[in-house]
This record gives structure tokens, C-alpha cells and sequence, in this order.
């Protein structure tokens, strides 16, 4: 390398900002602590079923495993906080549909692994050599064990990553790459004796500090679960059709967030202040055509109607909500049929 590592280093998180990263730094690769806290959560069952955590084995908490040669990680951190509806008005009326605030607008998947293509071509060009992988949630990596010891912020009790100047409302993606770059100091915890995300969670899915359940977790149920919803947390979820931010919105920390610079993050199809009758007319072409490029469209039509028929149980038993509910008595899906049939159930019962 004809560079000086440092001024390398220095170089990298100048070009991350100019591609639109708020924070970047860099990390080793050994992750034991993490690695040791992974297995304990894999063995008592909480990834649920989401059978491909456990399948990559260790990959996850070992960099080098998964792309050979790996000797420092590049950590980068990309704002997503919206400019939409107020997120406390959406959930306290409850003919509306909440959609976590990360999937209002484009895939981040796409916008941010291209920003990090960007920029592993262009450490390859300093470098004079190629031999980088750029990953955003695309791959087994302990994403925010790598940011930590970045030096991006710190997990806080709800297991997501905080910074003290900007909360929560970010993405993460990393470069791997095999360059000896000096590494950045991780980031000490600030969560103190708050547990303001643990009490606020509706299905109690934050274990204990630092632990998630994620099969009792919302964003986990709505988006990852196949099949029916477990009953018991199907009036827990209310109107909440994609994902769960409760954690992050009753975080202190995060009346320090910024509202995003990237467009792409900003709401499309009005998912921010939309009501469930007409987002559960949408027809399956119509939720192809209207969510292209926006990271709902991975769950398909039938956990979408799934999930918003649960919400239809929980709303107000109004004449629009029950013809709503009848038209779909019939699905083709017997996820769907099972879905409003609770619901139906539900909305007869308060009105008796």
C-alpha cells in the first residue's frame, strides 16, 4: 500500500460523507463477547423462525470466516428518520395503519449497498488493488457489534444502536476489507437505569435488558413470522401492519434524531397516514405495482393481508370495517381467511 494507513483511514470517512453516510469508522474483527452472547440467544430459541441465524454458524461473528483475508471492517451509519405523519398521532387512531418508519420509503437495501459499492471502489482505487465486499443487511454479520466497536454508538436495551447526539433512526452497512487500518475507539453504553423501551414494548418482547425475544416481537411477527399470528399477541400489535418502533420512539435519546437528507427515505403511496379499508383492498397487482422498491414488498401480498386483517380486528367496529373484512371472508389464502376470521370474531364480540 503506497498510502499511509492513517491518512487512508482518514480519507475513507471523508468519502463516506460526501456519499451521504452521517458517521463512519473502523473496527478489528474479533467479536468473542458477541459471539458467546449469540450462541446463548440462538440456544434458547429467540431468533424463532428464522432458521437461517443459526444455519450460517459462526460466519456471523467472525469477519474473516465469511470473506477470508478480512482484516478490519468499514462501519458506516446512514440517517432515515422521515419527514411524515407524527408517529403518536398514526397510533392513536386505530383505523389508520402504522408502517415502521424505516420502510416508508425506498429499500434502504439498495440505496444504501449501493453507496457502500461507491465507496469500496474507491478504496480499492487508493489501495491499488481490489478485494472489498460492501454488505448492508444482506449478509451474516453482527452489523451492530461492528458499529460499536467502531465507534458509531453504543446497543443500548432494546438491542438497537444509539448515539448520543442522534438516537437510533439509522441504517448500517460495512465494508470488508483486508487493509491494516488503525481502528476507532468503541463507544461506551448511555442507557444508565432507563428502561423506558423495556416497559413500552407491547408483547414484552425485550426480555431483560440487552435480550429480545423475536418471537414475541412485533416487527418480527409482522414481517418474518409465516402462517397465523400466535393469538396472544394479535391485540398487543393493534394497528401496526409493518414492523414496531415503540422502543426507538419512547427513547430519550432520540430527541437528538435529524430528519434525513435522502429523499428515497421520505413516505411514498401515503403509507404514513393511510387507512387499513383501503390499504386492504389493495389487490395483489396493486401491491406489487404501488410497493416496488420499498422493502414491504418482500413479506408478498398474503402476510400483508394477513397482517392488516389483525389490525381490522383491533380497529373500530364501523360499517366500512366490516364490509371490508366480509369481502375478504373468501381468500383464496387460508392465512387471510384464518385472519379475518378472528377479526370478524373479535368485532362482533365488542359490538355485543
Amino acid at each position: 500500500m503506497n498510502i499511509d494507513p492513517a491518512e487512508l483511514a482518514a480519507q475513507v470517512k471523508a468519502w463516506g460523507r460526501e456519499l451521504g453516510f452521517q458517521k463512519v469508522g473502523i473496527a478489528a474483527v474479533g467479536l468473542p463477547e458477541d459471539e458467546r452472547h449469540l450462541l446463548a440467544w440462538l440456544e434458547a430459541g429467540h431468533h424463532g423462525g428464522m432458521d437461517y441465524m443459526a444455519r450460517h454458524g459462526l460466519r456471523r461473528s467472525r469477519p474473516a470466516e465469511l470473506v477470508p483475508g478480512t482484516l478490519r471492517v468499514v462501519s458506516a451509519r446512514m440517517d432515515y428518520w422521515p419527514d411524515g405523519a407524527d408517529p403518536a398521532t398514526v397510533l392513536g387512531d386505530a383505523s389508520m395503519a402504522y408502517v415502521s418508519r424505516y420502510a416508508l420509503g425506498r429499500d434502504y437495501h439498495k440505496l444504501v449497498r449501493n453507496r457502500l459499492a461507491r465507496l469500496a471502489e474507491r478504496l480499492a482505487e487508493a489501495a491499488g488493488r481490489e478485494g472489498y465486499r460492501a454488505f448492508t443487511d444482506s449478509a451474516p454479520v453482527l452489523e451492530k457489534a461492528l458499529a460499536r466497536d467502531a465507534g458509531l454508538g453504543w446497543i443500548g436495551k432494546h438491542t438497537n444502536l444509539l448515539d448520543r447526539h442522534d438516537g437510533s433512526w439509522f441504517f448500517l452497512g460495512e465494508v470488508f476489507t483486508d487493509l491494516p487500518l488503525p481502528v476507532d475507539e468503541p463507544v461506551t453504553g448511555h442507557c444508565g437505569s432507563c428502561t423506558a423501551c423495556i416497559d413500552v414494548c407491547p408483547t414484552r418482547a425485550i426480555v431483560a435488558p440487552y435480550q429480545l425475544d423475536a418471537r414475541r416481537c412485533i416487527s418480527y411477527l409482522t414481517i418474518e413470522h409465516h402462517g397465523p399470528i400466535p393469538e396472544e399477541f394479535r391485540a398487543a400489535i393493534g394497528n401496526r401492519i409493518y414492523g414496531c418502533d415503540d422502543c426507538q420512539l419512547v427513547c430519550p435519546w432520540n430527541r437528538y434524531a435529524k430528519v434525513t437528507r435522502e429523499h428515497g427515505f421520505q413516505p411514498r403511496n401515503g403509507l404514513d397516514t393511510t387507512r387499513l379499508t383501503e390499504l386492504f383492498a389493495w389487490t395483489e397487482a396493486e401491491f406489487e405495482e404501488r410497493l416496488a422498491g420499498s422493502a414491504i414488498r418482500r413479506i408478498g401480498h398474503e402476510r400483508w393481508l394477513r397482517n392488516i386483517a389483525i389490525a381490522l380486528g383491533n380497529a373500530p367496529g364501523t360499517p366500512e370495517v366490516i364490509a371490508a373484512l366480509e369481502r375478504r371472508r373468501e381468500d383464496a389464502s387460508e392465512v387471510v381467511r384464518e385472519a379475518v376470521g378472528w377479526a370478524l370474531r373479535e368485532r362482533i364480540a365488542d359490538s355485543g
